[in-house]
């Protein structure tokens, strides 16, 4: 994900310069991952940008916060205004907001009591395009981390290793993306995407407790899903599953709702299928304002 610098950065409440937005080499994030994230998109609509489910974001990250008892500051009302006024001066159309909350500078070791927190919001450009080609997916070495060992339902940056390490061994192996399966090993889901299989017409996809995120966009698709009258189910999926698939998508807020072409070199019947397809579709008539009956998940600019 490259960065093409804006203007400003929310800081503690206050925006600051870009480049300005400096933290000590000593803050305990830095050292142990004690740290809560989110990655939030803004759309053009023809009403001007407009940020997608903000608050639903912004309430996960307080939940994450709370399960990882680090100390926010803000509340989502203050972060939803921050996000508004940090745009405005930044001027963005479709970009990318990152919202982030990590101990600071205070203390070492880790005993995590003592550190302030430092919160922050940040936004680069980042227009919508079309995936130019389906996914090629590559089952995993790594398993994700066990739900027992640091909760997926927290969307933290110390458990992120676990992701770049499964990413990077997919991409070498000349793949997009990995598929990362539970220590049980039924499926969870991509470095950074929910996943997704259609068979006989019903929509599947792994629950929290295979150590999937409880994804904002998943969530979206499932919506839409329902909308559209498809039957959907969150359920324990074995990799089996996907490779008999009548299709298969991953979804996340970077990727939008992409089709997968193949996994561990298993072609899938169709890519983009019909129902990947429908709800693409849908998917990006409710991010742009053109589904009037998902307005309520914009926040206008």
């Amino acid at each position: 994900m490259t960065m093409a610098e804006a203007s400003s950065i929310w800081f503690d409440g206050v925006l600051v310069p870009w480049r300005e937005a400096q933290v000590h080499v000593l803050s305990h994030g830095l050292h142990y991952g004690t740290g809560v994230l989110e990655g939030t998109r803004v759309f053009e609509t023809e009403e001007g940008p407009a940020v997608f489910r903000l608050e639903d974001h912004l309430r996960r990250l307080v939940r994450s916060a709370r399960m990882l008892r680090l100390p926010l500051p803000y509340g989502v009302g203050e972060l939803a205004a921050g996000t508004v006024e940090l745009l405005r001066a930044n001027g963005q159309g479709a970009c990318y907001v990152r919202h982030f909350a990590f101990l600071g500078y205070g203390t070492m070791g880790l005993d995590m009591r003592g550190a302030a927190t430092t919160t922050v919001i940040a936004s680069w450009e980042w227009p919508e395009q079309a995936a130019s080609r389906p996914l090629r997916l590559k089952t995993s070495s790594w398993r994700r981390t066990d739900p027992n060992c640091v909760p997926p339902a927290a969307k933290a940056t110390g458990p992120y290793l676990n992701s770049v390490l499964a990413r990077r061994e997919a991409t070498d192996a000349g793949y997009d993306e990995a598929l990362l399966l539970a220590a049980d090993g039924s499926v969870s889901e991509c470095s950074a995407e929910n996943v997704f299989a259609v068979r006989d017409g019903v929509l599947r996809t792994p629950p929290v407790a295979a150590g999937a995120l409880e994804g904002i966009t998943q969530d979206t698709v499932l919506a839409l899903a329902r909308g559209l009258g498809v039957e959907v189910r969150v359920e324990r999926l074995l990799r089996s599953d996907l490779y008999a698939a009548d299709e298969v998508f991953v979804c996340g807020t970077a990727a939008g709702v992409a089709p997968v072409g193949s996994l561990d070199d298993r072609e899938l019947p169709s890519a983009p299928g019909p129902l990947t397809k429908r709800l693409a579709d849908a998917y990006r008539a409710a991010v742009s304002g053109g589904d009037r009956r998902y307005g309520h998940w914009l926040t206008r600019v």
